[in-house]
């Protein structure tokens, strides 16, 4: 489980753990992964602190899923990183801090833990994005990461799918986490965005964490390359505002 010290990562984390599953947490982040590690069953719960952009410190990730639990069954690509601003407001550097953790990253974890899952029957579910499907204004460099990992996604399960892997995506809309907990202080900001979503409210984590333990599960028994919104129905629209009503 990757981006597991905060937001969908965590919240997916103490899901599976719920559901009797043993969970390495991975982030880059030792302060909080440390704080989360607090209460947890450190038989069942493992944390690993690992930057997924380096990839040493992934090959030490496999080392240690090995080390610890022999094999791995499932693997959730959550970490993420963002930056605003178009690409003329935002220079390569920013693009390629984007692209290290949520495309490098995500392709490198993949691959270097594709043969576990291969002999395990194991699946993967990776944290897309709604603005992987569709355009957001000022986020640029995100929403094309993200578009990779939803095309990422689709090419895994047709590629590994004969060799028994599943391979899916969900694709939150605005969800409270760490990555928008100053989006989400803007009242004006908040109050759009749920006039947008049909349901009314934004993303909370434990959503997305439902919606990944069913992907990873064997109720998706027969469930490939599926790019899941879980948006409260933000992706229903075209685009257009309400129209006027007499």
């Amino acid at each position: 489980m990757t981006g597991a010290a905060s937001g969908i990562g965590l919240a997916t984390a103490l899901r599976f753990l719920e559901e009797g599953a043993s969970v390495i947490l991975v982030d880059r982040d030792e302060a909080a992964l440390h704080a989360v590690m607090h209460g947890l069953d450190p038989q069942r719960a493992i944390p690993s602190l690992t930057d997924i952009s380096i990839p040493a410190q992934v090959e030490s990730l496999l080392a240690l899923a090995r080390r610890q639990f022999g094999a791995l069954d499932v693997l959730v690509n959550n970490a993420g990183v963002t930056t605003m601003g178009t690409v003329l407001e935002c220079d390569l550097a920013a693009w390629n801090t984007v692209c290290a953790t949520i495309l490098n990253g995500t392709i490198d974890v993949s691959r270097t833990f594709l043969p576990m899952l291969i002999d395990r029957g194991g699946n993967i579910v990776n944290v897309a994005s709604v603005s992987g499907m569709r355009g957001d204004w000022n986020t640029a460099y995100y929403d094309v990461a993200k578009g990779g990992v939803v095309n990422l996604t689709r090419v895994m399960a047709m590629d590994h799918g004969r060799a028994g892997v599943r391979v899916n995506a969900i694709c939150p809309a605005v969800t409270r986490t760490g990555m928008t907990k100053d989006a989400v202080k803007d009242k004006a900001f908040v109050r759009s965005v749920e006039d947008r979503i049909p349901l009314g409210r934004l993303g909370e984590p434990e959503d997305m964490a439902a919606a990944i333990t069913f992907l990873a599960s064997a109720d998706a028994a027969f469930v490939t390359g599926l790019i899941m919104p879980v948006d409260g129905g933000v992706t229903a629209s075209n685009g257009q505002p309400p129209f006027p009503m007499d």
